[in-house]
């Protein structure tokens, strides 16, 4: 469905009223600076080049609880006058849409946003200029093993000209952190659903989605292969389910909700879901390691509630036509009944009067 990118990250943007503070979100490579159509954001963040490599597009780490490690960021500011920076880190998340981001600057972060540290909060960069902005990741020792995400951030906060409105301009590079020790990945497929709609022509099938939850259980980062089937009682009536798209990589104790639409689908009255899914786990390398295959599954009604509906008239029609039948019998077997008995009474007094 969506695709996470391990560039430099796009933050969250909003826009309030009444001198509340609003982010600008804006992103640039590695090594380009971003254009006056993204805002006229005129410096732009990279990896240093060290012992980590060159070039790299994001900061990636594999670390034992207890331990640190020294890294730095490259900043260069492509204005004609010197820019006020802000500096921090915050923790990482998976949005809605699939992309990675970074909590708001000030919310509260629990593992990378706090055990990132740079030299300084603040950095000045001349016109044309560059500098280095280093940084420590120093792990706790009571970290719990598995992956963890987030980044670091360059910030420019500027006030609009109503001053009503401060824009805060926000340019940063991802980190991905596993922290060594017992890594247990785990994925689960949970709350499984089938639901079917049919058109006003009752002899037509209808369109069925198939709907679950993709929830990472485990502490590492994962992504995974889906496929899904769907068909009548007893495995008839199967209905072709098209490719669906792998999920973004899922931090530990993320979820992710996968609607699959299925068209054509026949009114069986019942339907079954079968949903198979491979995890895959993300390596703090950037390799991939498929797991054992999870599977779950569910039942959902296909009822042509428009055939019911004929089904029903035409019993109810059939039963009335039987019952109109039989009173107009009736009726005509009464009227029989009373010409006969008028028929002997009149016979019996003729031949009483001729006695």
């Amino acid at each position: 469905m969506h695709t996470l990118r391990a560039t430099p990250i796009r933050l969250r943007a909003g826009f309030a009223l009444l001198a509340a503070l609003a982010s600008a979100s804006l992103v640039a490579s590695p090594a380009v600076a971003a254009t006056a159509d993204e805002g006229d954001v005129t410096w732009t963040v990279r990896t240093a080049s060290n012992d980590f490599g060159p070039d790299r597009t994001s900061f990636r780490y594999t670390l034992e609880p207890g331990t640190e490690v020294a890294d730095a960021m490259v900043v260069s500011n492509h204005g004609v006058t010197p820019l006020e920076l802000g500096v921090y880190a915050a923790d990482g998340f998976t949005t809605e849409s699939g992309q990675f981001d970074l909590i708001v600057g000030g919310a509260e972060s629990k593992n990378v946003g706090v055990w990132v540290r740079s030299d300084s909060d603040h950095i000045t960069i001349d016109p044309g200029a560059t500098v280095e902005v280093p940084f420590t990741v120093s792990v706790p020792g009571n970290a719990t093993p598995g992956d963890y995400a987030g980044g670091i951030v360059t910030s420019l906060a500027e006030t609009g000209g109503t001053e009503t409105i401060d824009v805060d301009r926000r340019l940063g590079i991802r980190i991905g952190l596993r922290v060594g020790g017992d890594l247990a990945p785990g994925l689960a497929v949970e709350n499984v659903h089938v639901d079917w709609s049919g058109g006003l022509n009752p002899f037509a099938g209808g369109d069925a989605t198939i709907g679950y939850t993709l929830h990472n259980t485990g502490n590492t980062t994962l992504s995974a292969e889906q496929h899904a089937t769907l068909s009548g009682p007893f495995g008839w009536f199967p209905t072709a389910v098209g490719e669906i798209a792998d999920p973004p990589q899922l931090l530990p104790g993320e979820s992710w909700t996968v609607s699959v639409p299925v068209r054509d689908v026949p009114a069986t009255f019942l339907l079954s879901a079968s949903v198979g899914v491979v995890p895959v786990v993300v390596e703090a390398s950037g390799s991939t390691t498929s797991l054992e295959r999870v599977e779950a599954g569910a039942n959902g009604a296909a009822v042509p509630w428009m055939l019911l509906v004929l089904i029903v008239f035409v019993a109810a029609l059939v039963v009335a036509t039987i019952r109109l039948r039989a009173v107009l019998g009736a009726r005509r077997q009464a009227r029989e009944d009373a010409r006969v008995k008028e028929a002997i009474d009149l016979a019996l007094a003729e031949r009483a009067t001729t006695a």
